[in-house]
């Protein structure tokens, strides 16, 4: 079904930037960067897959039931996000907030080209139909000097305003609402988000996904087109991967700003490593992934390889843990993803309460923020990343779009919070104030 070719490349950084450039001449396209960032579970440094030979778009309904028939069918290598609404699809739940980006609740291609970069070799996976266009196409990226655009209203490009969807002194009357909530016993944590936007704008997208990723190089960037709808990415958290029968959850709780001052910042990690509110933030997840992971896995499996581990990037510390658990090789991929999604991380718990709390209280429908996006294997493995630190972009509707958000406990501070917030937002903000 494919033909697989490999190629040396002498200098993967410059390799890599005008293979997404490259790109930018399709409608359907998705890039993943780890950045080189080390980690344990990593098969690939970059990943390109473009054009779209087939591909399923709907909304929540039966979504599950749907992706896994057409992962099933094609038994290929398909590439695409999960939105956090599909949390419709597995339990009684609703989205009622407003959304003016309009992205479909679920979509996946089956790409006619993939590209595989790892250290110097790059693996190249073309449908039969494409395969003589192989090497024509490694030649052309390899002598690529272009700057194919990605939108087509570069010069319309002007300064971007970012507002708030609510205000400092609302965001903290919720909170409060939410402190309730977790005093009368109905949760225990809840993730609350709040959107920044901007209204009549436009960017291009690839020169703000540079520039973003630039600032943050995260283990899990990503560059997504659907036709006019863009996702650029720089999450550092990973949701879920399959290796053969073992899955990997890693959600992140906790997070400290960095220092340029070597010692200011390894005390940040300290008080971190060391914070009793983030600590139990991060474990009350780690104990949610764990109920969901043991639905699907093999009884007495379940293991958390690593406990409130401080990570840094450029722009913050995460203190991130590992829960690992092993199927039978009879379970259907998506079944996995099906009991575990939306991830622990980006709702509450218990997950039911939380999830049926934020949504009230929430003013923006979440969309793809907080879901999930990545690729399944013809081998039937995968690996999602969480939607964070993005910003979303429909090119049409001239709407720009990113959403933060922070895990309300009983220890929860609403000024606190809301400089967290800040903290998180800075990357996208920066970028877009530049434009």
């Amino acid at each position: 079904m494919r033909s697989t070719k490999k190629y040396s490349i002498e200098h993967s950084s410059v390799f890599k930037v005008k293979l997404l450039q490259w790109a930018q001449q399709f409608e359907e396209i998705i890039w993943l960067d780890s950045n080189e960032y080390t980690q344990q579970y990593s098969s690939y440094d970059a990943i390109l897959a473009v054009d779209a030979f087939t591909l399923i778009k709907t909304d929540y309904h039966t979504g599950f039931d749907q992706l896994k028939e057409y992962q099933e069918k094609t038994a290929d290598w398909i590439f695409g996000y999960l939105s956090y609404d599909l949390k419709n699809d597995t339990e009684q739940l609703v989205s009622r907030n407003r959304d003016h980006l309009d992205f479909s609740d679920l979509y996946f291609f089956q790409p006619k080209k993939i590209f595989l970069l790892k250290d110097d070799v790059l693996e190249v996976k073309y449908l039969n139909m494409v395969a003589d266009e192989m090497n024509e196409d490694f030649e052309n990226i390899n002598t690529f000097s272009g700057a194919i655009t990605s939108s087509k209203r570069v010069s319309n490009c002007s300064k971007i305003k970012i507002s708030l969807r609510i205000t400092k002194d609302v965001y903290k009357e919720k909170i409060q609402q939410i402190l309730s909530h977790i005093h009368r016993g109905d949760i225990y944590e809840a993730n609350f988000c709040q959107e920044f936007f901007s209204e009549n704008s436009y960017i291009s997208p690839l020169e703000t996904y540079y520039h973003l990723n630039q600032i943050s190089t995260p283990p899990f960037a990503t560059f997504f087109r659907m036709n006019h709808q863009y996702l650029l990415s720089a999450s550092p958290e990973r949701y879920l991967r399959k290796e053969g029968r073992k899955i990997i959850s890693q959600p992140i709780k906790g997070t400290a700003k960095r220092s340029t001052v070597t010692a200011e910042d390894r005390h940040l990690i300290s008080a971190l490593e060391n914070d009793p509110k983030e600590r139990s933030e991060n474990v009350m997840i780690v104990d949610l992934v764990r109920n969901d992971l043991s639905r699907t896995a093999v009884r007495g499996s379940v293991n958390v390889e690593e406990l409130c581990k401080v990570y840094s990037f450029k722009q913050v510390h995460q203190m991130i843990s590992t829960v690992t658990a092993r199927v039978d090789k009879e379970t259907a991929p998506v079944d996995i993803i099906r009991t575990t999604f939306p991830m622990g991380s980006m709702t509450g718990a218990p997950k039911i309460s939380a999830m049926n709390i934020i949504e009230e209280l929430e003013t923006s429908k979440r969309g793809l923020y907080s879901g999930a996006i990545g690729y399944f294997t013809p081998e039937d493995d995968f690996d999602f990343n969480v939607i964070i630190r993005s910003i979303l972009y429909n090119e049409d509707a001239q709407y720009i779009s990113y959403t933060v958000g922070g895990a309300i406990t009983a220890k929860s501070d609403p000024d606190k919070e809301y400089e967290e917030c800040l903290i998180k937002a800075k990357a996208m903000r920066e970028v877009l104030e530049k434009v």
